[in-house]
This record gives C-alpha cells, structure tokens and sequence, in this order.
C-alpha cells in the first residue's frame, strides 16, 4: 500500500504534536472541504490554530480557495502545512491542477499584504474583479471585490513543502 502526500503530512503534524484533519463534503458534482489544523489541550479538546475552506468542481481549474486563517498566537509553519495538505488532496483526490482565490480589497495596506502573501504561494493575478456589471458573478461568488489570482496546484504545495522544511515542521 502507497502511502498518500496527505498521510504523510499528517504523520509530519501529528510528529510534532499537531492534528492534522480534513473534511469533505460531496453535495452532486461538487466538492467541498475543510482543512483544519488544531493541537490537542486535553483529551476532550483542541485548539483550532488554522483552517482553509473552499470547494472544488471535477475542471483542471476547479480548486476554489474561499478562507484562509491562521491564529497569530500559532507556531510557524501552520500555514504552510495548511497550504500543503489543501493542495496534496486536490492534486490525489480532484481533477483540479489550478487553484484560485480571491484577494479582498477592503483596505488598500491589507490587501497589499494579501498579494504579496499570496504571490509568495505562487498565485499571479488575472483579474481585478471591480464594480463593473461583467464583475457580477465573481463577486456573488466570492463575496465582494479584489484581486483575483491563480496558481498551479503543484507548485502551491512545492512552496509549502519547502517552507515547512525550512521551519523543520
């Protein structure tokens, strides 16, 4: 038995002492899921420290990254195993190779902050979604204004992965 990318990284977490855990919902064609890293504080609780969520269609562009949090107070490195985990069960489990995400325009210095976090993933913008009638439909979908930017899924998780091996995690 071949071990996945995901059970690997989730070996890696639970090594250094961090639950790494994934839930999935199938409603028709459609994927959703949630990525939740946490640390145990006792044996009936734990301590959420970041998640990702989105969904995901059976398209090579299908990968739709709706929030991403990690705790300030988490040790480094939890964003990166996020990132990783995300990105190992679409690559295994979904015909998406392209991620894609929105970076909120709310405050020109956050969003600032965005792009360059982002960029650093491996995402490039395509489109500023504005308030045009074209832009619509992105905005319905994505809940407001941005930047809207896309990487390969692959490339996403060789970032995170080399990230998290700098941080020895």
């Amino acid at each position: 038995m071949t071990k996945t990318l995901l059970n690997l990284l989730e070996k890696k977490a639970s090594s250094h002492g961090l639950l790494l855990r994934l839930k999935i919902g199938h409603p028709l064609s459609l994927w959703t899921f949630r990525v939740v890293v946490a640390e145990t504080i006792d044996t009936k609780r734990i301590k959420v420290l970041g998640e990702m969520k989105g969904w995901a269609y059976n398209k090579e562009k299908g990968l739709q990254l709706d929030t991403m949090q990690v705790r300030p107070s988490s040790r480094a490195g939890v964003g990166s195993l996020i990132w990783a985990a995300t990105m190992a069960w679409a690559l295994e489990n979904t015909s998406c190779r392209y991620a894609r995400l929105l970076a909120v325009n709310d405050e020109d210095q956050y969003h600032s902050k965005l792009l360059r976090y982002f960029r650093l993933r491996g995402f490039v913008v395509v489109k500023e979604v504005g308030s045009s009638a074209l832009d619509l439909p992105l905005r319905t979908v994505w809940g407001g204004a941005g930047s809207l930017m896309v990487a390969r899924c692959s490339d996403v998780y060789e970032r995170s992965i080399y990230a998290l091996q700098k941080r020895n995690l």
